[in-house]
């Protein structure tokens, strides 16, 4: 089965959210029809709220390119997406295709979650595959480890991704805010949504590692 037909399935069984994106079916024109969550009451009135209206799938990847304040969004998995829009498509291989433009990789990484064979990577592992520069950022402590957790990640932080990784296999993350976060925002149920999912310390996580290994070392120093 195609992953097209498996997120079909999922609509069929009442998911209608994936991150800040809101999915409603049978709509007037379209078989599919996208917008920010918060902007689903907009979509509903008369000429559509004033949205603007897309019917090309990539579309989804410049909307999904910059945040409201013009900013670039570094990760898709930011809680910064833009509003105004709606994305009118045909198909669930068209719907397929523009969630992967806005949030690259979660549907196959929520599916092979759900059927139990996603790989996840402790973040150990990532930091001692770094070299050159980054390779300092091996030698951070679990607590320094654990601080950048609440200080990085989780929706506080702009971050909409449920963490699956740990500091290692038997290091697990301390229960806080982001630890716990569902990869859902907004408020809806986890029976009706596609969570985001991280199954390794993104890019910036790990040039925080960096910064504060390097931290750590000079005040061992000091």
């Amino acid at each position: 089965m195609s992953i097209a037909q498996k997120l079909q399935n999922l609509i069929d069984s009442g998911v209608h959210r994936i991150g800040e994106i809101e999915i409603q079916t049978n709509v007037s024109k379209s078989r599919f029809m996208l917008c920010h969550w918060l902007d689903v009451e907009k979509s509903h009135e008369p000429e559509l709220g004033g949205l603007e209206v897309f019917d090309d799938t990539a579309a989804a990847r410049d909307i999904s390119t910059y945040a409201e304040d013009g900013s670039y969004r570094f990760t898709k998995g930011q809680v910064n997406l833009k509003r105004g829009w709606l994305l009118r498509l045909q198909s669930a291989e068209e719907l397929r295709l523009a969630l992967d433009h806005f949030y690259p990789t979660a549907m196959g990484l929520h599916l092979a979650h759900s059927e139990g064979t996603l790989e996840v990577e402790n973040l150990r592992d990532k930091l001692n595959r770094q070299t050159g520069m980054y390779r300092y950022a091996r030698t951070i402590s679990d607590a320094g480890a654990q601080q950048l957790v609440r200080e990085v990640c989780g929706p506080a932080h702009n971050c909409a991704k449920r963490i699956l990784w740990q500091l290692d296999p038997g290091t697990p993350l301390d229960d806080n805010e982001a630890s716990r976060y569902n990869g859902i925002p907004g408020d809806v149920s986890e029976s009706e949504a596609i969570p985001l999912l991280c199954r390794e310390a993104c890019n910036h996580f790990v040039a925080e590692c960096r910064k504060a290994a390097k931290a750590e070392f000079e005040q061992k120093q000091a």
